[in-house]
């Protein structure tokens, strides 16, 4: 007979086999005694434990790749997405320290950093097959569903104007996409000649129907005043402005059902006083196309937390009745939207929402997403609440929380090739054709605690160097 031990064994798999031997030893002892119901549970919880602490099994999950125990996966995930159980958490991914002064200057270090980077124009498309079509080819080029759009009125021929004749010199001279202004009031022939006169692509005038524009009825009037003159109070610019709140209403969630709009899948959003620094010599159009993103912004920036304070608590709400849970993206930006790390009492005054947005003054999107039914049936809980005019929603939150919430944060891109300036904030690259200091936010160093950039690259970006 050969010896076991003429085999040999090492040490550290022998004293290995002991403890396995005399566990299959007790379980087969406490099976012949008819005590194997309790030590089952017993083995089953310890095989649990060892499971969730060394991940053994990933069978264990519910919608977007959780685990099943809520709690674990709140506090692993920062979010939850079951039915009247969704919820989001802030759990800085980062792992960034400091207090909030520390956290600007480490987030505005990275940001000029970043920037300063010499980039060209982005490398995860075919840019040479978005090329301008040569002089006198404009017939024949291909096109994409889109057109330029600007909300403005009359009075504003002189401002929409100056940014017209930048925004030719820069892209459009080169492509002449369509433009679509839009007024609640009619266009006058005098602003009509004027914009004809700044470009040879083709114009469209669109006056806003009543339905689109006007307040809705469920608005209570004295409610209303009340609170506008508790904004005006706190100097929150446009407060009593009833126009204004018509405009925020109707760019988060109305423009998108313009009759004249429903030709088109995408739309380039300009407005006066704006300026472009560089020049842009690929068609965006067909880059968001080819790449399916939903989305393109330059700036990134806090808004003010007094005027949204309902916003985030609202649309938790609405995540949270019947199966609205289904309509959120588990790969959405959501530590974005929660950080409370550079501005913490914004994210305190606004109930949990960072206040980060995208700034809509400059803003290419593709309008399947917002006449989709997640972003359609979100704004239409919103307004029911009245809050466009209790408070002082703007659109850009409202494009920016859906955005976070509904698309994948993939699909959303960050334009850093294009130099763009809307006073006091801009989108500086390191290009050669910019006309501008690589890396600067704002003139003003009171401002910089503005600059929520730096936050979309740390938790929406895998790598922010892979694109350009």
């Amino acid at each position: 007979m050969i010896s076991a031990f003429t085999f040999r064994v090492p040490k550290a798999l022998f004293l290995l086999l002991i403890p396995v031997n005399l566990i299959l030893i007790f379980v087969t002892v406490l099976y012949m005694t008819g005590r194997m119901h309790d030590s089952k549970e017993f083995i089953s919880s310890s095989i649990k434990a060892l499971n969730d602490k060394w991940d053994f099994d990933s069978s264990n999950t519910v919608a977007g790749g959780q685990d099943s125990n809520d709690l674990s996966t709140l506090d692993k995930y920062g979010y939850v997405i079951k039915p009247q159980e969704v919820k989001f958490k802030f759990i800085n991914p980062k792992n960034k320290q400091g207090n909030p002064k520390e956290i600007l200057k480490h987030n505005t270090d990275e940001y000029e950093k970043l920037m300063k980077i010499r980039i060209n124009e982005p490398k995860n498309a075919d840019i040479d097959s978005m090329r301008p079509p040569a002089e006198g080819d404009f017939d024949k080029y291909q096109y994409e569903s889109a057109t330029i759009i600007a909300l403005v009125r009359n009075s504003e021929a002189s401002n929409i104007g100056k940014s017209i004749k930048r925004f030719e010199k820069r892209f459009n001279s080169k492509f002449r996409y369509p433009y679509t202004f839009i007024n609640d009031q009619p266009f006058n022939e005098k602003f009509k000649k004027h914009m004809a006169s700044l470009s040879q692509a083709e114009m469209h005038f669109v006056e806003i129907p009543s339905n689109l524009w006007d307040k809705p009825e469920i608005i209570d009037p004295e409610k209303q005043k009340k609170l506008m003159d508790e904004l005006a109070s706190k100097d929150i610019a446009y407060a009593q402005k009833e126009s204004y709140h018509n405009m925020c209403r109707f760019y988060s969630g109305t423009f998108y059902k313009l009759p004249e709009l429903q030709k088109f899948k995408y739309y380039w959003r300009i407005e006066p006083d704006v300026d472009f620094y560089t020049d842009i010599n690929y068609d965006v159009f067909k880059y968001m196309r080819q790449t399916k993103k939903k989305y393109g912004f330059t700036v990134n920036l806090y808004d003010i937390a007094e005027t949204v304070p309902s916003l985030w608590p609202e649309t938790l709400k609405f995540l949270n009745m019947g199966d609205n849970y289904k309509y959120v993206n588990p790969n959405g930006a959501f530590q974005w939207l929660l950080d409370d790390l550079q501005n913490p009492n914004k994210n305190a005054e606004a109930g949990g929402y960072s206040c980060c947005h995208f700034w809509s003054n400059f803003e290419i999107g593709d309008l399947d997403f917002f006449r989709g039914e997640a972003y359609d049936a979100w704004f239409n809980y919103l307004d029911s609440t009245g809050n466009f005019y209790y408070e002082r929603w703007g659109d850009a939150p409202v494009h920016s929380v859906g955005l976070a919430l509904f698309a994948d944060k993939n699909d959303i891109h960050w334009f850093r090739d294009i130099g763009y300036v809307h006073t006091p904030y801009m989108n500086c690259p390191n290009r050669e054709s910019a006309s501008c200091d690589a890396g600067r936010f704002t003139p003003f160093d009171s401002l910089l605690d503005q600059n929520c950039m730096t936050n979309w690259i740390d938790y929406s970006m895998d790598d922010p160097n892979a694109i350009y």
